[in-house]
């Protein structure tokens, strides 16, 4: 089965992962929004985007957010959770062959990483690295424990990361591990001139 095959068919339930419903899934959002190092972004993606749930938490802290899943099933439920925000753009795409043109001053990336084989996740973070803005912050959130279509670990993606990126922020615990990269290395503190 294809990966497209597989996220159609996963999204027939259109919240497989009970985003809605879990509370971990409502505290990893949480800490994901917690740990952002800016109160707003100019220009934002998130990479699947899955149907929307975090998205919606992340709408109000963007000027203009793109939303890509692999999914026409995610990617139809998601634009159903954002109807009536005009400044937030749901497409289908499947990544790193397809790419947006520009760059972004956020990139959020969560439970995407593992689902490339290791070629592709080495090719999409060196393509997610030229993306980023040279004040932008990348944003990895992944599941730790393996799992039957992971084709590579979550310590596999966030070292490719790491490898081409300085790391800002990093919490994991047995479940997750949710880690920041950029450029710009001044600390929350320093930007607002607390020291």
């Amino acid at each position: 089965m294809s990966d497209v095959a597989y996220f159609d068919a996963l999204y027939q339930n259109e919240d497989p992962f009970a985003y809605r419903t879990r509370w971990y899934e409502a505290r990893k959002r949480a800490l994901t929004l917690a740990s952002l190092p800016h109160a707003h972004y100019l220009r934002a993606w998130e990479l699947g985007c899955s149907n929307g749930v975090l998205t919606a938490a992340l709408a109000p802290r963007c000027a203009q957010l793109l939303a890509t899943d692999i999914s026409e099933e995610a990617v139809v439920a998601a634009r159903r959770t954002l109807a009536g925000q005009p400044h937030v753009t749901v497409e289908r795409a499947q990544h790193p062959q397809a790419w947006p043109d520009g760059r972004f001053d956020l990139i959020v990336v969560s439970e995407v990483g593992y689902y490339l084989d290791a070629s592709d996740m080495q090719a999409m973070a060196a393509r997610l690295v030229g993306s980023l803005d040279p004040q932008g912050v990348l944003v990895a959130c992944h599941w730790r424990p393996s799992f039957a279509q992971a084709r590579c670990s979550t310590d596999f993606v966030h070292a490719q990361l790491d490898a081409l990126l300085p790391r800002v922020f990093s919490w994991s615990d047995a479940d997750m591990v949710l880690q920041g990269w950029s450029r710009d290395l001044r600390s929350v503190a320093q930007r607002e001139g607390l020291r």
